[in-house]
């Protein structure tokens, strides 16, 4: 447990966050003075139409951009302020993140993808690895694929494969950015069930995702239109 949900403080908070990209046509502000707290176990689902700056955002929680201005506090971390090798090594620890294409290494085994996070943060002793990435894949139904390469695996077991990545170090925070999109909507589904389950299981999970049953699924919907959130509103109670 990180000193942030100790101490019942949000284990997300962005302040006042602005985002500039610079284009040919001069600079262009993704995202606009946005604020936004999420606590701990809760289920985000993040919403809008294309270009309205959703995975920029994701990047901003997961440290992969830094913010123009303004402030990113995740697990008690200052994101925004945090050097690189400093900010590789939190990532590792604290989120797990799930593409849309998978992203799995082609040339390693199925087992071999959900061990590499482990081994490049030093966590687990190195005989523990393999067990708790067999268990990781027994739990999302894939253990008989972990000696496969992903191109031997369906979209669908590709994709269970990635969240088992994500979740080898058993980080707090999931982030997804549109899971579901190369999939179809039955193995869409079954996903969307995943998530749900880390959630219950006292994950947080972030979803960015253009499918319309989204807001009937997660406790909190954040609509967000060119950089700036236009509704957020709770549908349920975490947890």
């Amino acid at each position: 447990m990180t000193d942030a949900q100790a101490n019942g403080k949000p284990i997300i908070k962005l302040r006042e966050l602005v985002k500039n990209y610079k284009t040919g046509e001069g600079e262009l502000e993704v995202l606009k003075n946005l604020s936004l707290e999420i606590e701990n176990g809760d289920y985000i689902g993040i919403l809008g139409p294309s270009g309205a700056g959703k995975s920029t955002l994701l990047n901003m929680i997961t440290g992969v951009d830094k913010p123009t201005e303004g402030e990113i506090w995740v697990t008690g971390e200052p994101i925004h302020a945090l050097g690189e090798n400093k900010l590789a090594q939190w990532r590792g620890r604290s989120v797990g993140v799930v593409f849309q294409f998978f992203q799995l290494l082609p040339t390693l085994t199925i087992a071999e993808n959900v061990i590499m996070p482990m081994e490049f943060c030093k966590m687990y002793r190195p005989r523990e690895r393999r067990e708790r990435a067999l268990h990781l894949l027994e739990s999302l139904s894939i253990a008989d694929q972990a000696d496969k390469l992903p191109h031997a695996l369906s979209g669908g077991q590709q994709q269970r494969a990635a969240i088992a990545r994500a979740l080898a170090n058993d980080p707090p925070i999931v982030v997804a950015d549109e899971p579901t999109g190369n999939l179809d909507s039955k193995t869409g589904a079954a996903v969307f069930d995943i998530f749900t389950s880390l959630v219950k299981d006292g994950k947080t999970v972030i979803m960015v995702s253009h499918e319309s049953t989204l807001s009937e699924i997660v406790h909190r919907s954040i609509v967000l239109v060119d950089g700036v959130i236009v509704e957020d509103e709770r549908t349920r109670v975490a947890g």
